[in-house]
């Protein structure tokens, strides 16, 4: 029988796709009030990679990342997705989306996303929100699995994981002193 391990905290990040800067400073805030004080924004880059979110949303939309200090333990993650979901619908006009707000974590070997959208590669996680793994490190870099969306295999997005990486594992060795 295996024995149950102290369990790490991990690394909250939102990927936040939008059109006007005002939203996302005030989304921002909010996100804040939640997790903490944000550690790494990057951005913005262009997403153009479907245009799955053009008709709700408009074209021209930007994507930033940003992590947040503080790390949390991932018991109740679809509670996460449920509290972005909110800010959502917020600043929702007309039951459209001006700001899609997609959280997940990342810890020393993955980066995990929560959907509200079941497949056959997304684990449930309770209250309607499916975890999915995007990303797995290993053999000194991120690599994708087939399922992992073109926008998170670009050098960028890449480059911001690696970087909330380094800062994650500094953060777990303080803890462990």
């Amino acid at each position: 029988m295996g024995k149950i391990k102290k369990i790490h905290p991990v690394k909250i990040f939102c990927g936040i796709i939008y059109r006007e800067e005002k939203i996302f400073e005030k989304t921002l805030s909010y996100l804040e009030k939640k997790w903490g004080n944000i550690d790494i924004c990057e951005g913005p880059y262009l997403f153009n990679f479907t245009d799955y979110y053009e008709k709700e949303m408009g074209k021209d939309l930007l994507r930033k990342f940003v992590s947040f200090e503080k790390l949390h333990i991932p018991e109740k993650v679809y509670e996460w997705k449920i509290f972005t979901n909110k800010i959502e619908n917020y600043f929702s006009e007309n039951e459209k989306r001006k700001i899609n707000i997609d959280p997940g974590y990342l810890d020393s070997s993955k980066v995990i996303l929560l959907s509200t959208k079941d497949f056959y590669h997304r684990i449930y996680v309770g209250k309607g929100i499916f975890a999915e793994l995007t990303l797995y490190y290993s053999k000194g870099k991120y690599n994708f699995l087939e399922w992992t969306y073109p926008d998170y295999k670009t050098e960028n997005y890449i480059r911001f994981f690696l970087k909330m990486r380094e800062k994650y594992k500094t953060q777990i060795k303080l803890q462990e002193k």
